[in-house]
């Protein structure tokens, strides 16, 4: 095999691993793996793009020249990577910036791959092919599965809105992006029109009359199966699987405040934004207290903004913003019509966007391009580089058919040029592919543990979730979960010898001890990681709260790392909620009122916050004031009937003891309270207790406090909702 056949080869191999990353983008899911749906498709661009990168590099060293082709989109593409890049590697939740970028960096290889790489008709042919074959095969499977037909041997796929995508949402717009594509080549086949210099919607490939008629049946078919998918995945989502979504005028407060109140770096905030991929932090952070007067969705948090172009302004700051916008003018000034992309951009700006729908985005642009490259050569044509002396620059570039005017050294410089690329390209995509990797090995165990702990096994779980950290420790879900684990066998092995009516011995003791300091220590890794997820330090805090008793300081420490909890998402009722129960727990009954009617004033009506604020009243001996937060409980509690029954219990109970007189006068001041019309009412609890807790230690051990402090977001005081 000589040169040229060997560097066709290459070629072909390329073409059909894109083709393949294609097919598999709408269809792979994995259940072995913590995310079934979306992280599968990332491990399958990261290693279909590594090896992209590793054949390109090979048949440049082949070739002994370094040649790229110019496209419209290189510039804006390349900018807006940069920049998610640098929002990312400056974000205070850096390490989930960081892989969250990995696979937009992987997307942007992506990219430039299919330009360079395309050069023929019949290979954008067959990757148009492979999209719509993936749509074909994901439509089947829902379709199958609305007729009760479940083609999947898994057990949870046997649902009728069950989807390959894990978001009927993200399928909708998918087969919406997909549709055309298959009716234009249907259209083109069927009328068999070849014209390659019009528009960007008339680049064929001429057939044979034998192949016609396939291919007409082919698209047809094709296009019928995702018509019919895309019509039951939008009936569905109309009528029993509803998608939440943020509203717009959420997602655009939040995106805006997250711009201007985040008081740690107002420039970096302001330009670069929170970090790529890391919403939720802004969401809890920035989200206005008038959220909560939203019933159906005031108790969710999101991860993703109302739109993508508003979540890039809050996560990237303006320049992500700008960039993108860039990107969408420099589409729009090719004033050339592709109805894919052009649906795309809407569904950018209108809409949230999932990593699928985002590749899809920029596998569409990446086809727009080869097409406007094939219309218009002149234009866009291949560039190659080469070396010349320093004082005329270093680098110089030559079009396609240009001569060159080198002297012998330049030409034997340039000749190192390729190698310099493969090791560039080496570097710059092997690091993120190796944490990839080690990513991945990770998680496969780290959805071992969780299926460990599902079936009570403590020691498996443990063994796996210490295997999981030490191959990617980058990660604050391990760490939190891994906290959780230790403190569950240290409270186990107490209850073990509590059972026994005995003390535990010096060795339980000692491994008792451990396993509390491996917690902390865990959940303070996870703070360290992610300092501005409150999640962290919700966990962090109820760490702290089972030990309250146990180790020295444990309830100081529980209400300082609730306090951040708090600071990192002020505007949350369930947060007061938290830290109102560890006042009633530690007996500061006053505080703990206080922090219930923060909640109340955030939420005027979130029942259980009513229904803490009777008990604390009623801890206190202030049985007036309790029986009336009850009788607002009981006008708030909606058609749960469960609930019903256990207040008016109480009610009852209370009323014995203050008297019929006093009943009456809590009633008329019930009566003045409007009744809750939320549909998102949570059951009646008294936050008095964690759920997890050692037993009392004299002297308590020694502890080791939170070590990581965010700074608080400037918010007003919460006022009554309105």
């Amino acid at each position: 095999m000589n040169k040229k056949e060997l560097s066709l080869y290459f070629e072909n191999v390329s073409i059909f691993l894109i083709g393949a990353f294609l097919f598999l983008l709408p269809v792979l899911f994995l259940s072995s793996t913590t995310d079934a749906f979306v992280l599968p498709k990332e491990i399958v661009l990261s290693i279909s793009t590594g090896l992209l990168i590793i054949i390109f590099g090979v048949r440049t060293l082949m070739d002994g020249k370094l040649r790229l082709k110019n496209s419209p989109f290189d510039l804006p593409v390349f900018l807006f990577t940069l920049v998610a890049f640098l929002s990312a590697y400056f974000s205070r939740n850096q390490l989930d910036a960081l892989t969250a970028f990995v696979p937009l960096f992987f997307l942007s290889i992506m990219y430039f791959c299919i330009v360079n790489l395309v050069r023929r008709e019949k290979q954008l042919l067959f990757l148009m092919s492979s999209l719509i074959a993936g749509a074909v095969v994901s439509s089947l499977v829902t379709i199958l599965s609305f007729l009760k037909v479940y083609p999947l041997p898994f057990a949870y796929s046997h649902v009728q809105y069950f989807t390959t995508f894990g978001s009927l949402l993200d399928q909708a717009l998918y087969l919406a992006l997909t549709l055309p594509i298959a009716g234009y080549f249907l259209y083109a086949f069927r009328a068999k029109t070849v014209s390659k210099n019009s528009s960007a919607s008339s680049f064929v490939l001429d057939k044979k009359e034998d192949k016609m008629s396939s291919s007409i049946i082919a698209f047809g078919l094709s296009f019928i199966i995702i018509a019919v998918s895309l019509g039951l995945t939008v009936y569905m989502l109309v009528t029993t699987q509803k998608p939440l979504i943020l509203p717009f005028e959420t997602g655009l407060q939040t995106g805006l405040n997250s711009l201007s109140q985040d008081s740690t770096n107002v420039l970096k905030s302001f330009l670069l934004g929170s970090g790529f991929g890391t919403y939720i932090t802004d969401f809890t952070r920035f989200k206005a207290a008038s959220y909560n007067l939203n019933t159906s969705l005031w108790s969710f948090t999101f991860f993703r903004s109302s739109s993508f172009l508003l979540e890039l302004l809050a996560t990237t700051g303006l320049l992500g913003f700008g960039t993108f916008l860039f990107l969408i003018f420099k589409i729009v000034k090719e004033k050339t019509f592709f109805m894919p992309l052009v649906v795309a951009v809407i569904g950018a700006i209108i809409l949230p966007f999932s990593f699928t729908l985002f590749s899809l985005f920029f596998i569409m642009l990446a086809i727009f391009a080869v097409i406007r490259m094939h219309n218009d050569p002149q234009r866009f044509n291949e560039i190659e580089f080469y070396i010349v002396a320093l004082k005329k620059g270093l680098f110089a570039i030559r079009p396609e058919g240009a001569s060159i005017n080198q002297n012998p050294t330049e030409k034997r410089y340039s000749k190192m040029l390729p190698i310099a690329f493969m090791l560039l390209l080496i570097v710059i995509v092997g690091v993120p592919l190796f944490f990839t990797t080690q990513f991945l090995i990770s998680d496969l165990t780290f959805q071992k543990s969780l299926v460990a702990a599902s079936q009570n096994n403590g020691l498996e779980t443990y063994n796996l979730q210490v295997k999981a950290i030490q191959t990617y420790p980058y990660r604050d879900i391990y760490h939190r979960s891994f906290s959780q684990t230790n403190l569950a066998l240290a409270n186990s092995l107490a209850n073990t010898a509590r059972t026994k009516n005995a003390s535990p011995s010096a060795q339980q003791q000692q491994q008792i001890v451990q396993l509390i300091q491996q917690s902390i220590s865990s959940g303070r890794t996870a703070v360290s990681i992610a300092p501005l997820t409150t999640f962290n330090w919700n966990n962090l805090s109820s760490i702290y709260r089972g030990l309250i008793g146990f180790g020295q300081n444990a309830d100081q420490f529980t209400v300082l790392t609730a306090q951040q909890a708090i600071a990192l998402d002020p505007n949350n009722p369930q947060q007061y909620i938290e830290l109102g129960g560890i006042y009633f727990q530690l007996g500061a009954y006053d505080e703990a009122i206080r922090q219930f009617q923060i909640a109340i004033n955030l939420k005027q009506d979130y029942a259980n916050a009513y229904y803490n604020l009777g008990h604390t009243y009623e801890a206190k001996k202030d049985l007036k004031n309790a029986l009336a937060a009850y009788q607002v409980v009981l006008n708030l509690i909606g058609k749960d009937e469960a609930g019903k029954k256990k207040i008016q219990s109480e009610i009852d109970a209370l009323s014995k003891k203050i008297g019929k007189e006093s009943t009456s006068t809590a009633s008329q001041s019930a009566s003045t309270t409007p009744g809750s019309t939320d549909a998102n009412q949570q059951p009646l609890t008294v936050n008095d207790k964690p759920s997890t807790a050692l037993p009392t230690s004299n002297p308590p051990v020694k502890i080791p406090g939170p070590s990581e402090t965010p700074t608080p977001t400037k918010t007003p005081t919460p006022t009554p909702s309105q």
